[in-house]
């Protein structure tokens, strides 16, 4: 199998829900993201690419003009947790690409040291 990795930054800001008043990430507070799409398959095309890295340039068009500098609450049909953040991601890069049969999966840090990531 044969796997690229592509990082996206963002800023934005959000609250969790479902948390108990007192809890830090139940309050509004905002993170630099970090988007870590992975795509891989097992056979490489003619140039020797699972994919053009170029050709995931939807994602950080998509990641600029829905998320980036934005409360997530406002613009996601869900509770914007990374795990969540995840799995959004890995669908919208999925949709994306033109190259059947290729697993695509995401990981989302909100800070240096912590990550989720979605895999199917």
């Amino acid at each position: 199998m044969y796997s690229i990795t592509k990082d996206f930054g963002w800023s934005a800001s959000h609250q969790l829900g479902g948390l108990p008043a007192a809890h830090p990430c139940a309050r509004l507070h905002g993170h630099n993201y970090v988007a870590r799409i992975e795509v891989a398959g097992d056979q490489l095309d003619e140039t020797g690419f699972v994919v053009d890295f170029g050709d995931l340039g939807f994602v950080r068009e998509y990641i600029d003009t829905q998320l980036d500098h934005r409360h997530l609450n406002d613009v996601l049909p869900f509770n914007p947790t990374a795990e969540n953040l995840a799995r959004h991601l890995a669908d919208v890069a999925r949709r994306g690409l033109t190259v059947p049969d290729l697993l695509v999966s995401a990981s989302v840090s909100e800070t240096p040291k912590t990550w989720a990531r979605w895999t199917p």
